[in-house]
């Protein structure tokens, strides 16, 4: 599995929505397995981004797929990046 940093902003209709129901959180999360990937830990955070989500995924087709998915609702916009631990990372150098 692929880890994958996912950063997210809320647009004025996702901030409306969580806002309505907090929970809606958790379900969009649970939306993101069915897509093949899998949350492993989220922050809501102040600053230009409202989450910060560490996502696994087997790989960035699957990623991609959950991207397009999530931002096509138009609750969100998304960027997603490609995290290496840093052993992997040293030991490629």
């Amino acid at each position: 599995m692929s880890t994958y940093i996912m950063l997210s902003t809320l647009t004025p209709e996702g901030v409306q929505t969580v806002k309505n129901n907090p929970e809606r959180i958790r379900e969009v999360n649970k939306e993101v397995e069915q897509l093949g990937a899998t949350v492993k830990a989220q922050w809501a955070t102040l600053g230009a981004f409202d989450f910060i989500s560490v996502v696994e995924a087997p790989d960035e087709k699957t990623m991609a797929r959950v991207s397009l998915e999530l931002g096509s609702r138009g609750t969100g916009r998304y960027e997603t990046l490609s995290a290496i631990p840093v052993d992997e990372f040293i030991a490629s150098l």
